[in-house]
């Protein structure tokens, strides 16, 4: 079987896809590595730099389009009267975090599920594709405060 290789990456699709790759949020930022697409056929992603790559993203391979996917991971949904507070406290220990309306999405973590135990927050376990806000000054995840 033929290696696909892919060298860049997009935001957006610009043709159909010629294939699909699943990942988690973690396995979503990569430069260098092999992976395997949904229909079983290997592709190793050279990318010129560490990459975030997105839902409804694209790599760009020698054969077309890769469409990104985000898998299902396990995942703390957190519901609250006052969510906005929630949300404060969430982003304030850099936390990922998906919002959406009536609900937050984080990665599964016992000493924050505890604290917003303690706001009042309802807290559970979901199993759902992850994809939470990129960072604040347009430069996808951040690491820091060096932006």
């Amino acid at each position: 079987m033929t290696q696909l290789t892919a060298t860049a990456y997009h935001d957006h699709a610009h043709a159909a896809p010629v294939g699909t790759l699943r990942l988690d949020y973690a396995g979503r930022f990569l430069r260098r590595k092999r992976v395997t697409l949904t229909d079983g056929r290997s592709l190793l992603v050279n990318l010129p730099r560490t990459t975030s790559l997105n839902h409804g993203g694209v790599l760009l391979s020698d054969v077309g389009e890769i469409a990104i996917e985000a898998a299902p991971e396990q995942l703390l949904e957190i519901t609250a009267p006052d969510l906005v507070r929630i949300a404060w406290h969430v982003g304030n220990r850099h936390t990922p975090c998906q919002v959406e309306t009536g609900r937050l999405l984080i990665q599964p973590d016992h000493v924050i599920r505890e604290m917003l135990g303690k706001l009042g927050a309802v807290v559970r376990e979901i199993e759902e594709p992850f994809t939470p806000e990129g960072g604040a000054y347009g430069h996808g995840r951040t690491h820091g405060h060096s932006h």
